[in-house]
């Protein structure tokens, strides 16, 4: 694995492996022995052909200069296609919640989500969706800061002058538990509001301590939505029986529950009502990572 790497990097073992490569830990030995994270990419898929989230991923990365979204430091070409180099982040939000000997705070929980704000606002500035916001994808480092990484998923958006996104994407995109509900009835023409959504159930994931949607199925997963926000209403989501998979699935009438009814009593009005704001049906609706206002 090392044999390709430039000798500056020394390193230090593996960290992990994704669908899209592997991510290894070692030292940059011409930046006083700091440790970065260098993530192995191949540029081409299994059946040969360039891959497209590799692309897109440098792409957005070689843009990106905000506090709040994981820098890219260096890149060099392997064998196998091309390796990344970041700052090494000790920590994601991912295995913080799974820390149950050490609780997020409240004032920690309103940090965190305060930098993830600030960092899909930095994003959709750019015009820039990332399509996979979960606790996973938020590094923290030894400071405490919350990074957005992975942008494996990310894409350029366009705004339009009308209701409706201009440009149609896939559907196959976020992991399920923070899906947005179009995009779970297959709407193909959706903007940086499923981002939005995705935060906001981190949000109340933090709040709460489990997931707020954790569906098995992508049918359980709207069934749960549904149960939890009511059964979708014209008036208050005019395109929702468009959507192409809104008519294949069923789900009996539900009038929702209430916010109070599933978050800790400790929970104040002002975090509920973010919650609120940012995980409802309608995306046009929802809050905006700059409306928040953090």
């Amino acid at each position: 694995m090392d044999d390709y790497m430039p000798s500056r990097y020394q390193l230090l073992g593996r960290i992990g492996e994704g669908v899209h490569g592997v991510v290894v830990k070692a030292r940059d030995l011409q930046c006083d022995d700091k440790m970065v994270a260098i993530k192995k990419l191949s540029l081409r898929t299994k059946f040969g052909v360039v891959s497209l989230n590799t692309v897109r991923e440098i792409r957005a990365l070689q843009h990106c200069r905000c506090d709040n979204v994981l820098e890219l430091l260096d890149m060099y070409p392997d064998l196998a296609g091309i390796s990344l180099v970041f700052e090494y982040m000790p920590h994601t939000l991912y295995s913080k919640l799974k820390d149950e000997e050490n609780p997020l705070s409240r004032a920690t929980v309103r940090r965190y989500t305060g930098m993830l704000l600030k960092g899909l606002a930095y994003l959709h500035g750019l015009r820039l969706m990332h399509r996979d916001i979960k606790p996973a994808n938020l590094l923290i480092d030894r400071h405490d800061v919350l990074k957005i990484a992975d942008f494996g998923l990310a894409r350029i958006y366009t705004e339009s002058s009308g209701q409706q996104p201009a440009k149609s994407y896939s559907p196959q995109v976020a992991t399920r538990w923070y899906r947005a509900p179009e995009i779970l009835w297959g709407c193909q023409r959706y903007g940086p509001s499923i981002d939005l959504w995705a935060s906001g159930a981190v949000y109340a994931e933090m709040l709460r301590g489990v997931p707020l949607f954790a569906g098995a199925t992508d049918i359980e997963q709207l069934a749960l939505v549904v149960r939890t926000l009511g059964t979708p209403n014209q008036k208050d989501w005019p395109e929702v029986r468009s959507l192409p998979d809104y008519n294949k699935i069923r789900f009996p009438n539900a009038r929702g529950e209430r916010w109070e009814d599933i978050f800790p009593s400790c929970t104040t009005r002002d975090e509920i009502s973010l919650v609120d704001g940012l995980v409802r049906y309608n995306p046009a609706k929802r809050l905006t990572a700059e409306e928040v206002g953090f």
